[in-house]
């Protein structure tokens, strides 16, 4: 545990104490929210950040240290565990090393090598190593032996041949070095498959494609991964894509007849066989390049594009996991009764009135478009609900026939100016709405309601307050990120869980007015637990208090602990049981509020007293200086909601399709993904459009995170059309010029690629051209959008 602590600290440049006191509360079941919220003082203040990283971390590493115990156990069971190796077990720090320590002595079935092994070959490697003036052949005869079927020369030193491949591929500082030198130096080529270019067309920007393994960004990465499983790629790794053999062009072992790679040279160098004209030299060579060829450079290939895989799984799930956080932390537009509207055509358009506190009130299906056009029919239905309901917003659905059902929503705003004078229409994703519909939960919220308009409801209610919806859709369902389906799926929805725990905890929850999914989310409580707390709410009627939880079946003082300062109880007998304060720190509350001679109730929000109080006054052996702060910050504006201000977005009247569009427009649109190449940008054409990182600002920009996120209300130029294609080019750099128009629906920036040849790749980088700042239009990353958005 120590030496778990010590490293991850280390990695989170934070003291090892800090470390130590927080792996403590993580294995007494503390969850990370309740950490990073009430027990600032134990951890010295690790943010939610730091701490899911720690305990990500601390998963690994505790994995390790069993993989490791398994493998000394199984090593000195053989009772080959010298000192040396023991300490070079212990100071392994990843599970790769770990295993090439272990691989000489992992149980394997028998191998050619074994078996030339067996019959007593063996010494006849040794020897060979030993005096390399040995005629082979001769020395070989020695070793027949016919009864093990290794009847004659040939047979003998291709057994001594394969010995000492395994022994050479079985060291585990020689793969260390050939692994740094591949991470370093290697080439990632991309190969179209005969006969696939049709079916593989999609992929056509990695037909003949060659890209430093090093470089590869994520989104490229997943898009040559997906075509090589759908058999349209052919994907390899060039371990010499670089000038690094050229300081070795003296050895033997380089341009050979066989075109031998510099990690030959790695092999020989590290085994110090300084090969040259001697009789066993020859037979060495053939050792060295088979060695290479089939075990260890097929072993780190299958490695390192496995290592590109979780690497762009990791970084594609960080996309998706900030897309997500971001949309679920979106603003809400508030406890209003809201009209949602899931547009349609030919099936009419879904209606569905939520009232303020969420619960379906009417619903219905109109038909305004064709072919049936009940326009004016329809407009009376809405407008009589309108009126009957008190409806203050409309929630339009993006999908199919959303302009035209934006323009009915436009002109029943303007026809009930009178009876509705503050109503409003706002566009809202649908993503996962259809998930929710047919879900379980779903038929248990609604039984008697066709899936269609449950789907109105999933889309009012996402605009009266997301996070509270978005709850009920599986993460990976919300269409926020990069090739979700391609990554690890344990791992994307670990991820994701989390991402979702700690936006709710951050916001809170009514615990009167919150359904099971959202309950489910507050830390220390599951869905048993969530389900339990409905079912009391709905048996003995609302919370009064907080320690009424208590009474709840199964929830027990821990879950208790966990779970209360995250649940609000409005207007409670005590006010505290409505804000972040935790119980246990109520007495705090009333230790402060007696210094200012108030009740408590008169002391919340009471800024001009709180304001003149020092929080280093009220310091004990409980509560220390970052407690007693937050604390102060919370009375002062109690259950303040951490979510920014409510905009919506207007897209621009008569711009309703692709067609629609004309270069350097100006508009108005949301943004709906964040890549790390970009930002897609709903303008209200059923298509989004791509802003290129390049496009977002006049300043360099790393991260496009750092400059817009899901759900922001954004001003965009029109700089490149593909209508064929179906890609639009925007801008966020409105004195930005279009760049010339594409020819038969090709991109500008759809250029041949150069084929990188070994130890030439600079040269070949020179000469290829400088991409225009708006390539984005060609690249493989708008092909795996589209791919996404279908």
């Amino acid at each position: 545990m120590h030496n778990i602590a010590q490293k991850i600290a280390q990695e989170l440049n934070v003291k090892e104490q800090q470390v130590s006191a927080t792996l403590a509360l993580l294995d007494d079941g503390a969850t990370v929210p309740f950490i990073a919220r009430y027990r600032k003082e134990v951890t010295g203040g690790l943010d939610d950040t730091q701490l899911r990283t720690l305990n990500s971390r601390l998963g690994y590493l505790r994995d390790l240290e069993d993989r490791r115990q398994v493998i000394v156990a199984s090593i000195k069971a053989q009772s080959k565990l010298t000192p040396e190796l023991e300490r070079a077990l212990q100071g392994a720090e990843t599970k790769t090393r770990l295993e090439d320590l272990y691989l000489p002595f992992k149980p394997k079935r028998k191998t050619k090598g074994q078996m030339a092994v067996a019959a007593g070959i063996e010494p006849l490697v040794d020897q060979l190593l030993a005096n390399r003036h040995l005629d082979c052949e001769h020395t070989a005869a020695k070793f027949i032996n016919a009864e093990a079927k290794f009847d004659d020369v040939k047979a003998v030193l291709e057994g001594a041949r394969f010995i000492l491949m395994e022994r050479f591929a079985e060291d585990a500082e020689l793969l260390q070095k050939v692994r740094r030198h591949l991470s370093q130096n290697a080439v990632l080529e991309s190969r179209i498959q005969k006969g696939k270019e049709k079916e593989g067309a999609k992929y056509r920007d990695y037909f003949e494609h060659d890209e430093k393994l090093s470089r590869v960004p994520s989104h490229r990465a997943l898009a040559m991964l997906r075509g090589r499983n759908e058999g349209c790629l052919s994907l390899r790794i060039n371990a010499d894509g670089h000038e690094a053999g050229e300081n070795h062009s003296n050895s033997p072992l380089v341009g050979s007849a066989k075109q031998s790679s510099y990690c030959e040279v790695i092999i020989a160098e590290h085994f110090n066989l300084k090969l040259s004209n001697k009789p066993v030299d020859a037979w060495l060579k053939t050792v060295v390049n088979a060695t290479w060829r089939v075990k260890i450079g097929m072993q780190m290939e299958t490695e390192l594009l496995g290592k590109m895989r979780e690497t762009a799984d990791a970084e594609a799930i960080q996309v998706f996991a900030r897309n997500l956080g971001d949309l679920m932390m979106a603003a809400p537009a508030g406890a209003k009764t809201t009209l949602g509207l899931d547009p349609g055509l030919r099936t009419g358009v879904k209606i569905a009135i939520v009232n303020h506190t969420g619960k379906l009130v009417a619903h219905s299906t109109i038909f305004p478009h064709a072919p049936q056009n009940q326009w004016d029919k329809s407009l009376r239905t809405l407008s009589n609900l309108v009126k009957m309901h008190k409806v203050e917003l409309i929630a339009v659905g993006n999908g199919t026939a959303s302009r035209e059902t934006d323009k009915l929503a436009a002109e029943l705003i303007a026809n009930s100016k009178e009876v509705a004078p503050q109503l409003t229409k706002v566009m809202v994703s649908e993503a996962g709405a259809s998930v929710y519909s047919a879900s379980e939960l779903a038929s248990e919220e609604f039984p008697d309601l066709d899936v269609s308009i449950r789907g109105a409801v999933s889309i009012a209610r996402r605009l009266q307050d997301p996070l509270a919806e978005l709850v009920k859709i599986e993460p990976k369902s919300i269409g926020v990120g990069q090739y979700q389906h391609d990554v690890s799926q344990s791992q994307l929805s670990q991820t994701l869980e989390a991402v979702v725990e700690d936006c709710v905890n951050a916001v809170g929850v009514d615990v009167n007015m919150a359904s099971a999914p959202l309950l489910a989310q507050v830390a220390g409580l599951n869905k048993t637990l969530a389900r339990n707390i409905v079912s009391y709410r709905d048996e003995h009627g609302q919370f009064t208090d907080r320690k009424q939880l208590l009474k709840v079946a199964r929830l027990g003082p821990k879950a208790y602990e966990q779970a209360a300062g995250f649940m609000r109880v409005m207007n409670a007998s005590n006010p505290l049981d409505a804000s972040a304060v935790h119980p246990e720190a109520y007495s705090l509350v009333e230790k402060i509020a007696k210094t200012k001679q108030l009740d408590i109730k008169s002391l919340i929000g009471n800024a001009e007293s709180l304001k003149q109080l020092q929080a280093a006054d009220f310091i004990d052996d409980r509560f220390g200086l970052p407690t007693v702060i937050d604390i102060l910050n919370e009375l002062e504006k109690p259950g303040r909601d951490p979510r920014g201000e409510f905009k919506t977005a207007s897209f621009k009247e008569g711009v309703e399709q692709l067609s629609d569009l004309k270069l350097e427009m100006i508009l108005e649109g949301v943004v709906t993904n964040v890549t790390n190449f970009g930002a897609f940008v709903d303008i209200g054409v059923h298509q989004d459009g791509l802003v290129h990182i390049s496009s977002l600002t006049d300043k360099f920009v790393s991260d496009p995170h750092t400059i817009v996120k899901a759900g922001d209300v954004v001003t965009v130029k029109v700089m490149q059309l593909d209508v064929e294609r179906r890609r639009i080019g925007l801008s966020m750099r409105l004195d930005e010029k279009p760049t010339v128009q594409p020819k038969s629906g090709q991109s500008k920036s759809h250029q041949p690629k150069t084929n990188h040849k070994p130890h030439s790749q600079k040269t070949a980088q020179k000469k290829q051209p400088k991409a225009p700042a708006n390539a984005a239009m060609g690249n493989a990353f708008a092909d795996a959008f589209a791919k996404l958005k279908k």
